[in-house]
C-alpha cells in the first residue's frame, strides 16, 4: 500500500502542472510549438445545443427524453479544440447558468495553452460550483493541446490503447416489452447496465434475463434505504448474473453504505457520493470502487487525478458519463485502458449527436489516434 501511495504521488500531478511524455515530442510538435507566442490569445465560444434521447429515459427518481448540453470551442491560432457540458437535471446546470458562467470565462489572457494547470486553476476559481460548465472548458482545452503537439492524450499519459475495457450499454426503467426491445438494440454490446430503484427492480432484471444471459451491472441512483433490504437484493443479484452495484443506498447512509459494503458478495461503486478528489478519500472504506464523471469533476485534469488516487487506494474504477455527445465520451475514453470499467455509451443514447470519435467495436471502447480527445469528424451545429 505504502509503495502504491508513493507512486501515486509521483504520477498523478497532484504536487505540479500536467508533464507531457517525451516520447510524444514528435515531428508534429517540432512543427507547431512555433505557434506559441506572446501576440496569440484563445478565445473560448459556446453554443447550447439539446440532445433528443432514442427512448424515454428512466431512472429511480425521474425521466427525460431529451438533455441540455452546451458545446464549447477554444480557438488558438487556427486550431479548434471542441468541449461540451452534458447538463442532465439533478446537476443542478442548465443552458443558462453555464452560459452565465462561461462569459465570465476570459482566456485571452493566456497567450500559452500548455499551462494548462494554471489555466484550469483560473477557470476553477470563477465559481464554486458549475462543474459542467467547467468540464466544457476543460475538454476544449485538453482537445487543443492534443492538437497541437499532434497526439490523442492516451498516448500524452502514456496508455496502452489494447487495453480498454468493453462499455456497458445502459437500459433505463420500462415495461417489459419495452426493457425486451432495449435489450435487443443492445445486441452488438456484451454487458448490460440496468437502472433499478423502483418497485419494479427483480421484474427489470427477470425481463432482461428472459432474453439474454449477458453479464449484468446495476445503477440503484440511490433507490434503496433498507440496508437489509439491500443486502437481500444484492444476493439475488448475483444470483442472476450481476457484476457490480452501482450506488444501492443514498449518498448520506455512510455507515448503512458501509455495512453493506463489508457484507456485500458484489462490488460497490459510489456515483452519487463523488463529486471530485476529496470524496475519493471519503469513499474509501465504503464502496468499492468509483465511477467518475466528467461533468460531476470539472474535466479530464481531475478525472486524471482521481483515477490514479483511486487506484493507489486499490479501489477499481469505473468511466461513467451523462447523455451526451461522443465529444466528451471520447474525451474520458483517452482513461479507458487504465479503468476496470467503462460506461461509456452516453453518445449511443442519443439521436443527433454532431460528433463521430471513440469506436466501440465488438462492446469494446476503441480509441482512434486522431489528436486531442480523438474526435475524428464535426458536423454543422
Amino acid at each position: 500500500m505504502k509503495q502504491n501511495r508513493r507512486n501515486f504521488i509521483k504520477t498523478s500531478g497532484l504536487l505540479g502542472g500536467a508533464v507531457l511524455t517525451p516520447g510524444i515530442l514528435t515531428n508534429s510538435f517540432a512543427k507547431n510549438i512555433n505557434i506559441i507566442g506572446d501576440n496569440k490569445k484563445m478565445k473560448l465560444t459556446f453554443k447550447p445545443y439539446t440532445l433528443e434521447l432514442k427512448h424515454v429515459f428512466t431512472i429511480a427518481t425521474s425521466s427525460r427524453s431529451t438533455t441540455p448540453v452546451m458545446l464549447t470551442q477554444i480557438e488558438y491560432d487556427g486550431i479548434i479544440g471542441y468541449g461540451e457540458a452534458s447538463m442532465p437535471p439533478y446537476l443542478g446546470e442548465s443552458h443558462d447558468t453555464a452560459a452565465k458562467f462561461l462569459s465570465k470565462v476570459d482566456l485571452s489572457q493566456f497567450n500559452d495553452p500548455f499551462k494548462m494547470e494554471e489555466i484550469l486553476d483560473y477557470v476553477d476559481s470563477i465559481e464554486d460550483k458549475n462543474t459542467a460548465a467547467k468540464a466544457a472548458v476543460d475538454i476544449a482545452l485538453h482537445d487543443l493541446v492534443g492538437k497541437i503537439i499532434g497526439q490523442p492524450w492516451y498516448k500524452v499519459w502514456g496508455f496502452d490503447k489494447t487495453k480498454t475495457p468493453k462499455t456497458s450499454f445502459t437500459i433505463g426503467i420500462d415495461t417489459p416489452k419495452v426493457v425486451k426491445e432495449k435489450v435487443l438494440e443492445a445486441a452488438p454490446y456484451h454487458i448490460l447496465k440496468a437502472k433499478l430503484g423502483r418497485d419494479t427492480d427483480k421484474q427489470m432484471i427477470e425481463t432482461i434475463r428472459s432474453v439474454t444471459d449477458k453479464p449484468i451491472v446495476v445503477d440503484v441512483n440511490q433507490g434503496w434505504t433498507d440496508k437489509h433490504f439491500a443486502l437481500d437484493m444484492i444476493n439475488w443479484l448475483d444470483e442472476k448474473g450481476v457484476k457490480l452495484v452501482e450506488q444501492p443506498m443514498p449518498k448520506t447512509q455512510i455507515d448503512d453504505m458501509a455495512w453493506l459494503t463489508e457484507n456485500s458478495p458484489l462490488p460497490t461503486f459510489a456515483d452519487e457520493a463523488l463529486q471530485r478528489i476529496p470524496d475519493v478519500i471519503k469513499a474509501h472504506g465504503v464502496y468499492s470502487g468509483i465511477n467518475i464523471k466528467l461533468m460531476k469533476c470539472t474535466g479530464l485534469r481531475e478525472a486524471h487525478k482521481m483515477l490514479n488516487l483511486a487506484k493507489s487506494l486499490d479501489m477499481q474504477v469505473m468511466l461513467g458519463c451523462m447523455t451526451a455527445t461522443s465529444c466528451s465520451i471520447s474525451a474520458m475514453s483517452q482513461l479507458a485502458p487504465e479503468a476496470e470499467w467503462a460506461d461509456l455509451d452516453g453518445n449511443l443514447l442519443i439521436g443527433n449527436d454532431p460528433f463521430e470519435g471513440t469506436l466501440i467495436v465488438d462492446g469494446k471502447v476503441t480509441l482512434t489516434d486522431a489528436p486531442g480527445i480523438g474526435l475524428t469528424k464535426v458536423r454543422a451545429y
